[in-house]
């Protein structure tokens, strides 16, 4: 049935039977009716059993604002990843989408996976036809430099390379949100001194708060210059006229890292 709260509760019959499933919500808004499920039932199932039954399986949905309506539109991943129990993982690009899936398929645990609605048409790469698997929990440093370090994630990561251009900068692709590659991050953080954080979600609470944090307390004294954050506002998704005025853009990148390269 279209009913998101069934579609969850079906995956967990299934997992706890013995299969791998794969549901698929329509929308990220769409996610939220099967919060119950997802929350009490699937990422607390193994906890609850005392590991007697494994949910494993993936949970697909596409997000981000797309110029569609505001339910069509939320980037919830800390909802997931404030959730023990669940592994959440963001795609960039078709090469990463294909490593990341084969490997949610293989995890001991059930595993989130967002797909960012804009880039479903680009960018586009040719993709090996045989099997292979990117680890989850594995950062990529996608453009190594000395001077700043942007930590982001799916379609910002994007924005974040056109906004860091002109800059010597390490460019980080998290790839999965839970677990957090903390190591990359702070190493990076530790050579350059200086850190930007960009994505989609909402300032307050969102991931790029989690990650300051982390710098803060493990690599505080790598600092040169506060942290910040390049993110949408703290506003319900605007209607689609005004999403690009909500969204991070390039030029807020832009603007983020020469204030932080400024100290």
């Amino acid at each position: 049935p279209l009913a998101e709260i069934s579609i969850a509760g079906i995956f967990v019959g299934l997992a706890v039977g013995g299969y791998i499933p794969v549901a698929e919500f329509q929308f990220d808004g769409f996610t939220f009716p099967a919060f119950d499920q997802i929350f009490n039932h699937i990422a607390r199932y193994r906890n609850r059993t005392r590991g007697r039954y494994f949910v494993r399986g993936v949970i697909r949905f596409p997000y981000g604002a797309v110029h569609s309506l505001e339910h069509h539109s939320d980037s919830p991943e800390a909802y997931f990843v404030h959730t023990p129990g669940l592994k959440v993982v963001i795609p960039s690009n078709p090469f990463d989408a294909k490593g990341l899936l084969a490997s949610a398929l293989r995890s001991e645990d059930p595993v989130v996976f967002m797909e960012p609605k804009r880039l479903y048409d680009s960018p586009k790469m040719q993709i090996p036809e045989e099997p292979y698997t990117i680890p989850i929990g594995r950062a990529k440093l996608v453009r190594e430099g000395d001077d700043v370090t942007v930590v982001s994630y799916g379609a910002m990561l994007h924005v974040a390379l056109e906004g860091s251009k002109e800059f010597s900068a390490d460019v980080i692709d998290l790839r999965t949100l839970s677990p957090l590659d903390t190591k990359t991050i702070l190493s990076s953080v530790e050579k350059t001194g200086r850190l930007v954080i960009v994505h989609e979600a909402p300032r307050t609470a969102g991931v790029g708060a989690e990650i300051a944090a982390l710098v803060s307390d493990k690599g505080l004294f790598s600092l040169k210059a506060p942290i910040k954050r390049v993110t949408s506002y703290d506003i319900v998704d605007p209607l689609s006229k005004l999403e690009d005025y909500n969204i991070p853009s390039a030029q807020r990148v832009t603007k983020a890292i020469k204030e932080v390269l400024s100290y």
